[in-house]
């Protein structure tokens, strides 16, 4: 009786001879088509951290390759980041869909990128007024804080690209016009006596030296 186990074209063959790393990226590929948004990043993050540094480098990589594809670096172009109700203010929804962006930019690495859009970000913040805890002060908070992990990725870029001429005059430019926003900003809030809500990144911009 003849069985296909032995038969050079049967099923099984075919099977033991396909390479395996196709199988597992077939697999893969399924799963990342199918599993949900927070299971990815939880994937993401446990690979990450079980892996060597090259992964991690590979994987930024990857992402900044992406990023430039897609232009998420291009300036502003339209929107509202604040708006006003009679005389409270408060953040617009397009405000936190900005900051998503700029922190997947420099957390890929990207930080010169990432602080021309957060120079855009508190030059709309120009004009706006606030009160302590409100949700606008809260917003520029985090604006500060993402203005600080932007120049720390900034940094992190010029060592990686070996400072060349080019990255440095391009990262010099965006932290000049980067001050000049800062600066325009503290000038407008010191005439209506407010505290001024990004300290710590014009702090991080005067000892930043290029």
């Amino acid at each position: 009786m003849l069985t296909t186990t032995n038969h050079p074209n049967s099923f099984a063959d075919v099977e033991q001879t396909r390479p395996i790393l196709g199988h597992v990226g077939l697999m893969v590929d399924t799963l990342i088509s199918n599993a949900s948004l927070e299971e990815l990043r939880s994937f993401a993050r446990a690979t990450l951290a079980s892996s060597t540094p090259t992964v991690t480098a590979a994987f930024t990589a990857a992402a900044r390759s992406h990023l430039a594809k897609i232009r998420a670096t291009q300036s502003l172009t339209a929107g509202t980041l604040f708006h006003h109700d009679g005389d409270v203010w408060r953040p617009t929804e397009e405000l936190p869909k900005i900051l998503e962006r700029c922190r997947v930019l420099y957390g890929a690495g990207m930080g010169v990128a990432a602080l021309t859009l957060l120079k855009e970000v508190v030059e709309k913040s120009v004009g706006v007024r606030w009160e302590e805890d409100s949700p606008v002060e809260q917003a520029l908070a985090a604006i500060d804080a993402d203005l600080c992990q932007a120049i720390q990725s900034a940094k992190e870029e010029l060592d990686r690209a070996g400072e060349k001429d080019s990255d440095v005059e391009a990262a010099r430019e965006a932290r000049e016009k980067l001050r000049s926003a800062l600066m325009a900003s503290k000038h407008e809030v010191e005439e209506w006596e407010g505290d001024f809500p990004f300290e710590s990144a014009l702090w991080s911009v005067d000892l930043w030296k290029l």
